[in-house]
């Protein structure tokens, strides 16, 4: 059963009437292997990891369920209720699946959602106001709803890249200071919704100290149902494990042999975060630690082939809305797979490769044409050749389909003035010429071109005699035209003159017998 969002602040701009509104529609009742068959439909492997995430966001949010109905009914035992919160670390490489794993935990939940790269707040130091600002944009995201921005999901990406590494000089404060910052968000604080800083809220409050005449009331939102989570490559840490099982393992193997970066991060203790450059206080408040292992060629070909996010799909629409259809063999997908794996940025490496294969495709194709084609080996091979060979295909697919145009156009023009009116192939050729090299339809071309016949060949309606429009026609057209009506007015001039003389000549014999007779 889906949880419903359905919140907005009330006309007044107070939160009273969205709190109510938030109470009433939040619900969690899933499964964990509710939340792992919905993670499945998007994200390739990573079972491990989609089951400790599970678990832990049931647990969250049944324990919001719990405290929900508790507050209503006894809000001392509500407050006085312990509940340490299962704040999540995700740790692995680059383009595995860990921001695609959050951000479909909060789409099926139901609740806001919101993510930053914490390198963003490098800058500010001990200075927490712009790390509130996270929680401050789930009351965006929920539409005003502070209520519902109370039960929503924070994920900061590149936690990494904030740990205070050690240097002659000591540690690095800066990262320290966002650690430090974050602390008291993934416990429980109070947010103020404005910003000290903040022009708007700073004028709210000046109109409602005009009319109330009092200090306004600031209002604040609790952290403490916010369910955080932080995410990171920790690309040195390998090294971190290694020399932690040197010391205690001297003479015997090491997780290192044989093992990959994934199975290595499994073996990652507190202690190793702590020696990597994580605060104790930090990293304590994230209990939960899930690993994402390395993906594969194989896994990169499922990606392709199951998943609902698939690059396949996106490039299928990109290339539907200009009129084409792409089709990818199986042979193609994999090689595709193989060239992302040589990347390695994972599933990223999947968008860079088709990109750098159908940029030009892109480009070149649209207008050309071309309405499908197929990505193989001969395509992934050499592309430039594939494309050389569509655009051929796709000039004579398109000159027939013009041409088939004018003829139509020349077919309709002789039916409404009742004569034979054809197009030669030079004439064809000519137009087909001019309609894409000027870029347009070739029914306006044909009606721009022949603009005057429309009035000219009344005066011939009925004719015999055929006009075929040469190339000379389609260059010269009214000159064309006239010298055609010229000509077939003589000629029916010089019949009917030749017609009068033999009906003289028969007068003139008859008039002679008379006599004899």
């Amino acid at each position: 059963m889906s949880t419903q969002v359905s919140a907005a602040p009330d006309e007044g701009g107070g939160q009273g009437e969205a709190s109510r509104k938030g109470d009433e529609a939040f619900e969690f009742r899933h499964l964990p292997r509710d939340i792992k068959a919905h993670l499945d439909r998007y994200v390739i492997r990573q079972d491990d990891a989609k089951r400790v995430l599970a678990i832990a966001v049931c647990d969250h949010y049944n324990n919001v369920n719990y405290m929900r109905k508790l507050e209503a009914e006894d809000e001392k035992k509500a407050r006085e209720t312990e509940y340490t919160k299962q704040n999540v670390i995700l740790l692995g490489p680059t383009g595995v699946g860990k921001t695609y794993l959050v951000k479909h935990i909060a789409e099926l939940v139901g609740v806001p959602f919101v993510k930053a790269d914490a390198t963003k707040f490098s800058e500010t130091g001990y200075v927490g106001g712009d790390v509130e600002d996270l929680v401050r944009e789930l009351v965006q995201r929920a539409d005003g709803d502070v209520e519902m921005a109370q039960y929503g999901i924070v994920y900061i990406d590149e936690v990494d890249k904030i740990a205070s590494a050690a240097t002659p000089m000591g540690r690095d404060v800066s990262g320290r200071g966002v650690q430090t910052a974050l602390l008291k968000l993934m416990e429980e604080t109070e947010v103020p919704l404005r910003a000290a800083n903040d022009i708007q809220g700073q004028l709210q409050a000046a109109l409602e100290f005009q009319r109330t005449g009092g200090k306004p009331k600031r209002q604040m939102i609790n952290t403490r149902h916010i369910l955080f989570i932080v995410s990171g490559a920790f690309e040195k840490m390998r090294g971190v494990i290694e020399r932690r099982v040197r010391q205690s393992t001297i003479g015997f193997a090491t997780p290192r042999d044989g093992k990959k970066e994934g199975e290595m991060l499994e073996h990652v203790t507190t202690g190793d975060f702590v020696e990597y450059g994580l605060e104790p206080e930090f990293i304590g408040r994230l209990p939960v630690r899930v690993v994402c292992r390395e993906l594969t060629v194989a896994d990169l070909f499922e990606i392709l082939q199951r998943s609902e996010g698939s690059i396949v799909r996106q490039y299928e629409r990109a290339f539907r809305a200009y009129g084409i259809e792409v089709f990818f063999e199986e042979a193609g997908l994999k090689r595709i797979a193989e060239l992302a794996a040589e990347e390695k940025t994972g599933a990223r490496g999947l968008l860079t490769v088709c990109e750098l294969l159908l940029r030009s495709f892109k480009y070149e194709l649209p207008g050309s044409g071309v309405n499908r084609f197929t990505v193989d080996l001969g395509l992934i091979a050499d592309p430039e050749k594939r494309l050389a060979e569509l655009l051929e295909q796709g000039q004579r697919a398109l000159a027939e389909e013009l041409g088939a145009v004018a003829r139509e156009f020349a077919q309709r023009l002789s039916s409404r003035h009742n004569l034979k009116l054809e197009l030669t192939a030079g004439a064809l050729a000519k137009l087909v010429e001019r309609a894409m090299a000027e870029n347009i339809h070739m029914r306006d071309l044909c009606a721009d071109v022949f603009k005057d016949y429309e009035f000219g060949l009344k005066l011939a309606q009925g004719t015999t005699e055929p006009l075929i429009l040469t190339e000379e026609a389609v260059a010269n057209p009214d000159r064309y035209l006239s010298e055609w009506l010229v000509k077939r007015y003589r000629a029916e001039h010089r019949t009917g003159d030749s017609q009068s003389e033999q009906m003289a000549s028969k007068s003139v014999d008859l008039s002679g017998d008379s006599p004899a007779r």
